[in-house]
């Protein structure tokens, strides 16, 4: 069939009809085409092939088509204009429901404290689209191929030179692999441990909520182990025995700790003495207001730690666009599995993000970004000493949330969360971030109420009205 019509492909549906007896295949052809456009498989606005090229791909006269165009056009099913072809009616109802949005949001909610997206209104647009138009003119042809399942070496090399320049990442691009974030990133890692025999991974408690299932894809089970104030408890890792685990050392989520240097160097010689992996999520890495930077753990002992991070909270989650760096000793084995899984991640992305860390726009997003997330911050502390007097606010100090434990006097908990929901707003209580698995005995449960409260994607002055609305919910 020829294929140059603006979807003729999706015209096979009419070919049994076109086959019909030549006495009813003008009718045939008309039910059809009405039954494509009842149903939904021709949706509103789906503009059809010219009279010419439909008849030529079924075979069959040109005048049948254009009359079957007219019939339905008169019907309504269908319009057209002079010189701007034909098209499905906007009218026209499918009989089929409209594709359900599965993406996590709350709608409805009057104040969203939920930690996990940045303002997703101050993504550059208009840097971003000479980034693409820019790209789009300079790309060779071949560079739209399968790429490379690393990643485009322009852009590992522009991530080796982030990584060592802003994380004191010890930045091999050859060991950089280009991934759908840091979910891919886990994932993959978990693939990899599993192949080599290693069937659990501890994780911190409380952490990322995601773990379980993440790694559960991938056959290894998640092992919750503690935290202390200095960052994940050694002795409960040993005992634990696994060889793996994942930390978050810059920025603990959701504590917002940062691992003592102590404990920094007693987790990598823990990893030395039973040959194992520290798999470093470097979450929010590069937010930091009121301490100098931390520099990636991976920087102290690169072949003992594999180091993920992503642009989700720099630039946006959708653009599922992240990197990870592993030992040389895991590199061929992660390369493999990342070829097995999508055959490496879109070329046009990778060139466009190349391009825009080569050019700076990268480190100017990241400063902007610095002085919108701090001024919100600082926001959130003065509305909580306002309307909570006596709370204690941690974690403040670097990342996009805060841990805010309020007065027992606002309690219980379960009280407590039940009116703030009911008065339209939300939040999450650090209990929510404790390991399914771990113990909880309910003897040491605190008297404070610890809420963490993500405050980048909200503007100040809402700030201070959903914190207002979340004290009236809990005294009234």
């Amino acid at each position: 069939m020829n294929r140059n019509g603006p979807a003729s492909a999706a015209w096979e549906l009419l070919l049994p009809a076109a086959s019909a007896p030549a006495r009813t295949r003008g009718r045939s052809l008309q039910a059809a085409l009405r039954e494509a456009v009842r149903s939904g498989r021709l949706a509103p606005g789906t503009r059809l092939p010219s009279s010419r090229d439909l008849a030529a791909d079924l075979g069959v006269s040109r005048g049948l088509i254009t009359e079957a165009y007219e019939q339905l056009t008169a019907e309504g099913y269908l319009r057209s204009g002079q010189g701007a072809g034909t098209w499905v009616g906007a009218a026209v109802r499918a009989a089929r429901p409209p594709a359900r949005d599965l993406a996590p949001r709350l709608p409805g909610a009057r104040a969203d404290f939920v930690p996990g997206t940045p303002d997703l209104s101050l993504f550059p647009r208009s840097a971003w689209a000479a980034a693409h138009r820019g790209v789009l003119a300079e790309l060779p042809h071949q560079e739209l191929g399968y790429p490379d399942p690393r990643g485009l070496p322009r852009l590992r090399t522009a991530l080796a030179g982030l990584l060592a320049r802003r994380r004191g990442a010890v930045a091999d691009p050859e060991r950089i692999v280009v991934v759908s974030g840091v979910a891919q990133a886990t994932t993959l890692l978990g693939f990899a441990l599993h192949a080599r025999g290693v069937r659990t991974v501890g994780v911190e408690d409380p952490g990322s909520p995601q773990h379980d299932a993440l790694y559960a894809s991938a056959g290894v089970t998640a092992v919750p182990v503690p935290l202390d104030g200095e960052g994940i408890a050694l002795e409960p890792l040993r005992a634990s025995g696994v060889r793996a685990v994942v930390t978050t050392p810059s920025h603990q989520f959701p504590t917002g700790i940062a691992y003592s240097a102590r404990r920094r160097a007693e987790l990598l010689d823990w990893a030395r003495s039973v040959d194992g992996l520290v798999l470093e999520d470097d979450y929010d890495g590069d937010f930091r207001y009121d301490r100098a930077p931390v520099g990636a753990l991976q920087g102290l002992d690169p072949e003992h730690v594999a180091y993920t991070g992503s642009v989700s909270k720099s630039l946006a989650p959708g653009l599922r666009l992240g990197w990870l760096l592993v030992p040389e000793s895991w590199a061929e084995e992660i390369v493999e599995r990342k070829r097995t899984m999508d055959l490496g991640h879109p070329a046009l992305d990778q060139a466009l993000f190349a391009r825009f860390l080569e050019r700076g726009d990268y480190d100017r997003q990241l400063r902007r970004c610095q002085r919108a997330y701090r001024e919100r911050r600082d926001a959130l502390a003065a509305a909580l000493d306002e309307h909570f007097p006596g709370s204690e606010v941690s974690g403040i100090a670097a990342g996009l949330h805060v841990i805010a434990g309020l007065p027992e006097r606002y309690g219980p908990e379960d009280r407590f969360l039940a009116r703030v929901t009911a008065a339209g707003v939300a939040v999450r209580p650090l209990s929510a971030y404790a390991h399914a698995r771990a113990a909880r005995d309910g003897t040491d449960t605190p008297k404070r109420i610890r809420l963490v409260l993500g405050y980048a994607h909200i503007p100040p002055a809402r700030i201070h009205e959903g914190v207002r609305l979340m004290a009236e919910a809990a005294t009234g």
